[in-house]
């Protein structure tokens, strides 16, 4: 198996060499003793993937990134991991690609976005179930987030948080419920009219109260009224279009720190495809906060890692390795993308490559996804092509 593995990893490197299928000839270099593989190895395309994957969250990669690998690197029936999950996309493609997903984060949020779409129920039971749903007993709890929304879909949105907690301390939330959260967690502000709140940013994070009511003022806008039940129905049946992914083997998801797999057994994962927090780039905790107030979680029960010390970066990816070793089995691979950051002035694979001296893994290769153009710039007024994250650095390594 051990040299069958390896065949695997070598015949991968050789596709990489070779591929061409948008065009252009893969550039093969050498830099610090670390082989780089540079061309555009899956679409720029934002939307050209399964509807499952329409959820926004924040510093996410396009599901083309881990459908490359799976699909080169597994086979159906295998065991995909991502311990840094954030929005699910690993577990996700792996599910539609009739991989086993396992993966963790460690905030719950991760969970609520993730475990729904792997086992959706039918649009006919969503709908009875919003149209079930207590929406008279709203009070609002929150004064402040008026900023946001229109008082009648804030007392809306009060309702349908309350009696989702409710539902979770009497454990009696089931599929439904967990959709229903998953989709109103997405649906709670964003610059269009299928959010429920008034124009304000991207929703992959919300801005705080004091810049929403700048927004406001600047904009000349007052929060108009929602139909909640409405909104997040067309948006269930938008993320359905597609059909559900098939039922292979349970997946397997955790609240846990990527150092501390416990929930995993030693050996059982074919293959990570991950991607770990950049430094200091992202605040999760900000900018979740008000999907954090929706679904009752406390900031103090999120544990993240938001390194700014590049040495504080490179002990975490040690330890993460450290039990990639125990979970992984030989012969499997990792692949860890670290993007871009700081203008490429910060190459962190590097980080990486050396964070595995001495530990059971053959460091392959780092490959590099060119692309030309960022969707995100848009929405920040960046015209394309001049700013943004526009490549994708993946450390790939497989276990002796």
């Amino acid at each position: 198996m051990r040299a069958a593995a390896a065949r695997r990893g070598e015949s991968f490197l050789d596709e990489l060499r070779l591929f061409a299928e948008f065009g252009a000839k893969t550039g093969v270099a050498v830099e610090d003793d670390i082989p780089y593989y540079t061309n555009a190895y899956w679409t720029a395309g934002q939307r050209r993937a399964h509807s499952l994957h329409e959820i926004s969250y924040r510093a996410c990669f396009k599901p083309q990134l881990p459908a490359f690998f799976i699909g080169r690197l597994t086979q159906p029936g295998e065991t995909v991991c991502d311990p840094f999950m954030g929005r699910g996309t690993t577990a996700l493609e792996a599910a539609l690609m009739g991989r086993r997903p396992v993966g963790s984060d460690a905030n719950p949020l991760s969970l609520m976005l993730t475990r729904p779409r792997l086992r959706p129920p039918t649009i006919e039971d969503i709908a009875a179930r919003l149209d079930a749903a207590p929406w008279g007993s709203g009070e609002i709890e929150r004064d402040d987030l008026l900023a946001f929304y229109h008082d009648e879909t804030l007392r809306q949105i009060c309702a349908l948080r309350r009696y989702l907690l409710a539902r979770a301390q009497a454990g009696a939330l089931d599929a439904v419920d967990e959709w229903i959260r998953m989709v109103a967690l997405n649906r709670l502000t964003g610059h269009s009219p299928g959010f429920f709140s008034v124009y304000t940013m991207p929703p992959n994070q919300a801005v705080s109260v004091k810049a929403q009511l700048k927004i406001n003022a600047r904009r000349g806008q007052a929060p108009p009224p929602r139909d909640i039940a409405a909104l997040i129905l067309k948006k269930s049946r938008a993320l359905l279009a597609g059909g559900a992914p098939p039922l292979a083997a349970e997946p397997r998801l955790a609240v846990a720190d990527a150092a501390r797999l416990d929930h995993l057994e030693a050996g059982c994962v074919d293959l990570v495809v991950t991607s770990p927090p950049f430094l200091d780039v992202v605040d999760y905790r900000a900018d979740n906060w008000l999907r954090n107030w929706f679904a009752g979680v406390g900031q103090d029960r999120i544990v993240l890692s938001q390194l700014r010390a590049p040495e504080d970066w490179s002990a975490m990816t040690r330890g993460v390795f450290e039990e990639f070793a125990r979970v992984v089995r030989r012969g499997g691979h990792v692949v860890y993308e670290v993007g871009e950051v700081r203008g490429g002035a910060l190459p962190l694979e590097r980080l990486v490559w050396r964070a595995l001296e001495g530990l059971p893994f053959a460091r392959l290769g780092v490959l590099v996804n060119q692309q030309s153009f960022t969707k995100t710039s848009n929405c920040w007024g960046v015209d394309n092509n001049a700013k943004g994250v526009n490549s994708n650095r993946a450390v790939i390594a497989r276990r002796l």
